[in-house]
C-alpha cells in the first residue's frame, strides 16, 4: 500500500488529496512532524511561497524534511511547492528544503490576473500534451547538473523539473482532470519503494 502525504499548512492540499484518492491511492494530511510516520512520499501543493516556507519552519517540519531530502525520499512541488523544493528562490528569507538543483524567481508572471493556461509537451507523459494551469506562478531561471526538465513553455523556459526523486511543476495539475502527473509521482514512488526493498 502507497501512502502520500500533502501538506497541508496552507494552500489547495485538498485538491490533491482527492486526486490521489480517485487513483486509488492512501493519502492524508501532514501539519506536524508525526504526520511523515509511514509515508512513502509527500506533495507540497501551490500557495502563496514565503507562508508555506514559514510554517515549515514553525510547525517544526524543516529538519524532519531536510533529512529526508538527504535520504532520496519521493517529493513533488506545485507552483509554491516548486519554490520550497528549489536551492536557490529569488526574495524568499526563509530556507527552503534545497531537493532540487534549480534556482527559481517567484511570481514570474505577475500578479493572480496575469495566471493563464497553455498547453505543454511533456514527453515523460506521453504523446498528448498536458493542458496546464499557471496561477501566480514560479519559473525556473537556472538548472544544474543532474535536473531534467521535463517541459518548457514556449520561450524556453523550464516549468517542471525533476531531480532524482524529486519532482517540481510550476503549475497546477491538480486543477485539472488529467491525472498523468499524479500518476508519474507515483510511479517516482513505487520504484524508490522497490529500491528500498
Amino acid at each position: 500500500m502507497t501512502r502520500i502525504g500533502v501538506l497541508a499548512l496552507q494552500g489547495d492540499f485538498a485538491e490533491h488529496i482527492s486526486v490521489f484518492q480517485r487513483l486509488g491511492i492512501e493519502a492524508r494530511e501532514v501539519r506536524h512532524p508525526q504526520d511523515l510516520a509511514d509515508l512513502d512520499g509527500l506533495v507540497i501543493p501551490g500557495g502563496e511561497s514565503t507562508t508555506v516556507a514559514r510554517l515549515i519552519s514553525e510547525f517544526g517540519l524543516l529538519a524532519p524534511l531536510q533529512e529526508r531530502v538527504q535520504q532520496g525520499f519521493p517529493l513533488w512541488g506545485t507552483c509554491a511547492g516548486m519554490i520550497v523544493l528549489a536551492q536557490r528562490a529569488s526574495e524568499l528569507t526563509w530556507p527552503t528544503l534545497g531537493a532540487l538543483a534549480i534556482s527559481v524567481q517567484r511570481n514570474a508572471f505577475g500578479r493572480q490576473v496575469d495566471s493563464f493556461e497553455t498547453d505543454l509537451a511533456v514527453p515523460a507523459l506521453g504523446q498528448q500534451p498536458f493542458h496546464a494551469v499557471f496561477i501566480r506562478a514560479p519559473i525556473v531561471e537556472e538548472v544544474s547538473d543532474g535536473v531534467e526538465v521535463l517541459a518548457r513553455l514556449d520561450n524556453g523556459k523550464a516549468v517542471a523539473v525533476r531531480q532524482a526523486n524529486a519532482l517540481a511543476t510550476a503549475f497546477h495539475p491538480e486543477l485539472t482532470e488529467d491525472h498523468r502527473f499524479h500518476r508519474y509521482f507515483v510511479d517516482i514512488i513505487q520504484a524508490h519503494k522497490d529500491v528500498r526493498a
